[in-house]
């Protein structure tokens, strides 16, 4: 019954589980189909050597992962668990709050069409990022927000992003903090692959429409963004951008990189 109650965000799971406490996992990995059910490519490693790799969590991954699919440039997306001590875990185990997992999407994406202050952007605005375990209906530490970042410079970004977004919040009258964990290449980043039919689900026939981010309203200052190499302006999110329930009122279809860019 308390799995239960975790798996529909009940239970006891408002605090982190020590690692000597998180359950044991398994050697296998999850098998998935290495085909992105709407953009056709990969979703597993290796990428074109072009690309640049991050993972996002904001909640519950079905949404999270179709905001990033939606985004021009973005090559590939899958959701998976990231930032626990389980070793390849389940979805019943990273719901009952004993992996340590934050429910994640791993994006990845060809920067000469879209930068990573563009992707943080969409992580920032697309659900409210002053949760702390929770996400709208959403409660457990599953469900927790974070950026786990590849690179130095993608880390390095990603804390400047949070101040001033941060900033941002304050300025338009929120009163909590931000509470997104920011892990660096090392820094318990590890990505495991969830199962296959959490992949790209939003878009499969008979899903269950769902989706509890609670954007906040506030977009990232375009002065960063510009002063950081982002691609889309204020026109495209406000024609595309995060708003209550838009995951699952608006197309599967990414946005083409024309009408992206000339928005």
């Amino acid at each position: 019954m308390e799995q239960l109650m975790a798996m529909l965000g009940g239970g006891k799971k408002g605090a982190m589980i020590a690692e000597d406490k998180a359950l044991p996992g398994r050697q296998q990995a999850m098998k998935v189909t290495n085909k992105h059910y709407v953009l056709g490519n990969p979703i597993q490693e290796p990428f074109p050597d072009n690309l640049e790799t991050c993972v996002f969590a904001t909640g519950c991954f079905w949404g999270t992962e179709k905001m990033f699919w939606r985004v021009p440039g973005v090559y590939s997306t899958s959701v998976g668990y990231c930032a626990g001590y389980t070793q390849n875990p389940t979805y019943e185990e990273v719901c009952s709050g004993q992996t340590g997992h934050t429910e994640a999407v791993q994006v990845a994406w060809d920067p000469t069409v879209i930068s990573f202050a563009d992707l943080l952007s969409m992580h920032w605005t697309c659900h409210d990022p002053t949760q702390g375990m929770r996400q709208g209906n959403d409660a457990g530490t599953q469900y927790r927000s974070g950026i786990y970042c590849s690179t130095k410079a993608q880390l390095e970004l990603a804390k400047k992003s949070a101040e001033v977004y941060g900033a941002a919040l304050k300025a338009a009258g929120a009163t909590r903090d931000i509470t997104s964990e920011i892990n660096g290449p090392g820094d318990n980043c590890v990505y495991y692959f969830a199962e296959d039919y959490h992949q790209q689900y939003l878009a499969k026939p008979g899903a269950r429409p769902y989706c509890s981010a609670q954007p906040t309203g506030v977009p990232v200052p375009e002065e960063f963004l510009k002063e950081n190499g982002a691609k889309l302006s204020a026109g495209y999110w406000k024609k595309y951008g995060p708003r209550p329930g838009c995951t699952i009122q608006v197309s599967n279809e990414p946005v083409p990189v024309e009408e992206a860019l000339n928005a």
